[in-house]
C-alpha cells in the first residue's frame, strides 16, 4: 500500500470480509483474531482484485517497509536534517549496511537509486501541478540547488525540468511502478 487511498480499499476489504483488524498502516494490517485457509483465500483473491497482494516472505516484508519509509521520508518529510540512513535505522530497527545489502538483491537497484527515482518522480508530479517553482520543489525534495535537481532530473529522465514541463504528464510513473 502505498497512499491514503490504499489503506482506505485494504481497510474496507476487511471490513466486508468480517475481519476482526484494528491498524491499517502502509504496508500493514493487525488481525486480531486467526484466520482460517479458506478466509486467507478469499482475502488473498479480494487484496488481488484490487492489486495488492498477501506477503508472506519475512525478507519482502522487510523491503516493503523499507519502500514504505522512503515514501513517507520523501511525501510527508518532517525532520529535513535528518539522512535517509537513519531514518530507516529507526523505524526498521535494523542495521543500515544490513538493509542496504538486502535492498538491492531483491529490488534490483539501491536503496539511493530507489530514492532518486522517487524524488525525480514527485518531482515530475510538481512540476505537473505547477504551482511551485523549481526552486521550491528542489528546495522541498532536499536538493542543494535547483542545479542539482536538474542534473539528476536529466540523467534519469533525459529531459531538463522546463522541458518535461512543456510535455506534462506523458512520462510520469505511479509510485508503485518506481
Amino acid at each position: 500500500m502505498v497512499c491514503n487511498r490504499c489503506i482506505m480499499v485494504v481497510s474496507t476489504i476487511f471490513h466486508d470480509l468480517g475481519f476482526d483488524h484494528t491498524d491499517v498502516k502502509m504496508g500493514k494490517v493487525v488481525v486480531n483474531n486467526p484466520i482460517s485457509e479458506a478466509e486467507l483465500a478469499n482475502l488473498h483473491t479480494r487484496l488481488r482484485g484490487a492489486g495488492f497482494e498477501i506477503i508472506n516472505s519475512h525478507t519482502v516484508q522487510i523491503i516493503e517497509q523499507i519502500k514504505t519509509v522512503i515514501i513517507n521520508y520523501i511525501y510527508n518529510k518532517i525532520q529535513t536534517n535528518v539522512n535517509l540512513s537513519v531514518v530507516l535505522e529507526d523505524e526498521l530497527d535494523r542495521d543500515y549496511n544490513y538493509l542496504s545489502t538486502l535492498f538491492p538483491s531483491i529490488v534490483g537497484v539501491t536503496i539511493e537509486k530507489y530514492l532518486i527515482n522517487l524524488k525525480i518522480e514527485r518531482a515530475k508530479e510538481l512540476i505537473v501541478y505547477d504551482e511551485k517553482t523549481l526552486s521550491e520543489i528542489s528546495y522541498e525534495l532536499g536538493y542543494s540547488s535547483v542545479a542539482h535537481l536538474s542534473g539528476q532530473f536529466k540523467k534519469v529522465t533525459g529531459f531538463t525540468p522546463s522541458y518535461f514541463k512543456k510535455m506534462r504528464e506523458q512520462n510520469r510513473k505511479s509510485i508503485d511502478e518506481v
